[in-house]
């Protein structure tokens, strides 16, 4: 390889250094310098033929050369002080107080240490905030993991066994790349892992990692975009290069919606348009690199419906796989993994515990297990119990208890009617998840109580009856305010946000009314949204607006009128439930039998049905 030279400041300074010292020497080689004494007993005797007085120096030109020299020069003397001492006999020699080198010291010195000091403090400011110093700035900030390193497999993944299956093949690919190629198959350039936050989706790249015997370069999207101009384009070149030089490998990028946005369309100025040139450099270099070199591009996202279209077309990320939430067996083998941990009593049941968290993702039910164990430990346990985990399963969801918050008897007595108002309302219903517990004990995420109800098993699909049950029992709690008080209060003020969602939902998503199977707001795919709706630009006409808003209020209106039939049924149930709830401040079917369903108990809602009937 040819060795490349460079011109380094460093040879100037010595050179401009030397040169000074050699024309110092020779200036000096050719000129007396004689003490003041002399010169004066030479110039008395005639032998200085020109003189030249400055306020430092003397200089001047000698009659006849004087050992070959023929000028001289000496350091001035003051008059008055070089008489005194001639009088007394005392040989007089000038001096000075600093040389050539001392002056030009005192001009060097100050400015290395000032460029010393600068250096200093920009180097540790470069560290601080990643940049690593001028030289290394276009580097690429890829972690390199070797397997040894991760520590991950795909043992120690559970509860995505499709996704497991598919980076499977990615794995054998690059471990066994003839047995693909012999029929012409091709590893895909790039996988994108698309999923909510928490299902795994880094978990299971570095659990790649761990099962391919090839090097892992790890980088999170944010990491390519800089203050600079031009350092994100110049790190994916140098991620590609330093990924060529050691394929067989796999390129991780984490938070590709970093990176990866949408190009707008009238364009962009300042830190955008340095995201879009670190976007077309990422899309050039997989345009360039060629698959069978063993190189695999790995991305997570969870905002696909914002990623570039130019990124997500075949040929650069080829594969597509969603890393879900878990169902019910995917978290008994999550629970499973992370039980491996902790002491478990024999009595808990997994299956139960996953039964009771649907919709929890991997993370949440990491932190469920770890939780419950705190629990265990404040108590001074043995080991953790059932009770622990339902004790944080209600910590997670419900938020953490607040003791300390005490309200009036009036507002507790309020509390206690409203969620025990919930909880009858829950179990007269048919199609509404059952009632586990209730409890008026305020806590951190601003309610005063809670009704908590979870579902038996996992839901993919919810029918219109469904629906307006839950509409029923979200306004039973502001109903049984109105039977016992007569007046309502500001307490169901999230319990209305939530029904009208429902409501409009049924109305304008779901085409679930009388206004005709149309979808009138559809809401784009969100992972962060959790299934809620988002907000969406109207393209309907006013008078169907109106229709929209008529029906929504005719759903609440008869739902909240069956809130108050079903209540007024059970008005005795209602007031000994609350009594006791006051008592215990927490309470379950198995304290209060009439929130526990029971088919026989079931009662027929008239309202629901005309409703139903209407929609």
């Amino acid at each position: 390889m040819e060795r490349k030279h460079g011109f380094n400041l460093g040879y100037l300074f010595v050179a401009l250094f030397l040169i000074g010292l050699f024309q110092a020497w020779f200036a000096t080689r050719d000129i007396a310098q004689p003490s003041y004494s002399d010169l004066v007993r030479m110039a008395s005797e005639g032998k200085i033929q020109s003189v030249t007085i400055t306020e430092t120096m003397v200089e001047g030109k000698f009659k006849q050369p004087l050992d070959g020299k023929t000028f001289f020069a000496t350091h001035r003397v003051d008059p008055a002080a070089a008489e005194t001492f001639e009088k007394a006999g005392v040989e007089i020699t000038g001096g000075s107080d600093s040389n050539w080198l001392t002056t030009l010291l005192s001009w060097i010195l100050p400015t290395v240490a000032f460029l010393a000091i600068w250096f200093f403090f920009f180097r540790r400011f470069a560290e601080q905030q990643g940049m690593g110093g001028l030289v290394t700035i276009g580097k690429s900030k890829a972690k390199v993991y070797l397997e040894r390193r991760t520590g991950v497999t795909f043992q120690d993944v559970a509860g995505a066994d499709e996704a497991k299956a598919e980076l499977q093949e990615v794995v054998s690919f690059l471990k066994e790349k003839d047995r693909y190629s012999r029929l012409g198959a091709r590893v895909p350039k790039g996988v994108l892992l698309v999923g909510p936050p928490g299902t795994g989706k880094t978990l299971l790249a570095r659990a790649v990692a761990g099962e391919a015997d090839v090097a892992f370069f790890s980088i999170t999207g944010s990491e390519f975009v800089e203050m600079f101009v031009g350092v994100g384009a110049a790190r994916v070149r140098d991620l590609f290069q330093q990924a060529r030089a050691a394929a067989p490998c796999i390129i991780f990028i984490d938070e590709l919606d970093a990176l990866g946005r949408a190009r707008s369309a009238l364009g962009s100025f300042g830190a955008g348009d340095e995201k879009e040139q670190t976007l077309n450099q990422l899309l050039a270099e997989l345009d360039g690199f060629d698959p069978g070199s063993g190189i695999v591009l790995l991305a997570a996202t969870n905002r696909p419906e914002i990623l570039d279209a130019a990124l997500l077309r075949s040929g650069r990320f080829d594969r597509q796989i969603v890393v879900d939430r878990p169902d019910r067996p995917g978290r008994t083998a999550i629970l499973a993994l992370h039980c491996r941990k902790i002491l478990l009593s024999k009595k808990v049941d997994l299956d139960d515990v996953a039964r009771l968290t649907p919709g929890f993702t991997g993370a949440d039910l990491a932190n469920l297990v770890n939780e419950a164990a705190i629990f265990a430990t404040r108590r001074n346990a043995d080991c953790v119990e059932m009770d622990d985990f339902t004790r944080a399963m209600e910590r997670i969801v419900a938020g953490a208890e607040r003791r300390s918050r005490l309200l009036a008897a009036p507002e507790r007595e309020r509390v206690a009617i409203h969620e025990m108002g919930h909880a009858l309302a829950a179990a007269a219903l048919r199609r509404t998840d059952p009632v586990q517990k209730v409890s008026i004990i305020p806590r951190s995420v601003g309610a005063l109580g809670y009704t908590l109800q979870r579902p038996t098993d996992d839901r993919f699909l919810v029918t219109a009856p469904e629906l307006l049950d839950r509409i029923v029992a979200l306004l039973a709690g502001r109903a049984a305010e109105e039977l016992v008080f007569s007046e309502i209060s500001t307490g169901a003020a999230d319990d209305l946000a939530k029904a009208t969602d429902i409501a409009r939902g049924y109305v304008a998503r779901f085409g679930m009314s009388r206004l005709g199977q149309a979808v009138l707001e559809a809401p784009r795919l969100q992972w962060l949204d959790d299934g809620r709706a988002a907000s969406m630009q109207r393209d309907y006409a006013d008078a169907t607006a109106r229709d929209v808003d008529l029906a929504i209020r005719e759903i609440l209106e008869t739902a909240y009128l069956d809130a108050k039939n079903i209540l007024t049924a059970r008005i005795v149930d209602l007031k000994a439930g609350a009594h006791l709830l006051l008592e215990r401040e927490t309470i379950t079917p198995d304290d209060f039998p009439a929130i526990r369903r029971q088919e026989a108990a079931i009662m027929p809602v008239q309202g629901l049905a005309v409703a139903a009937n209407r929609s």
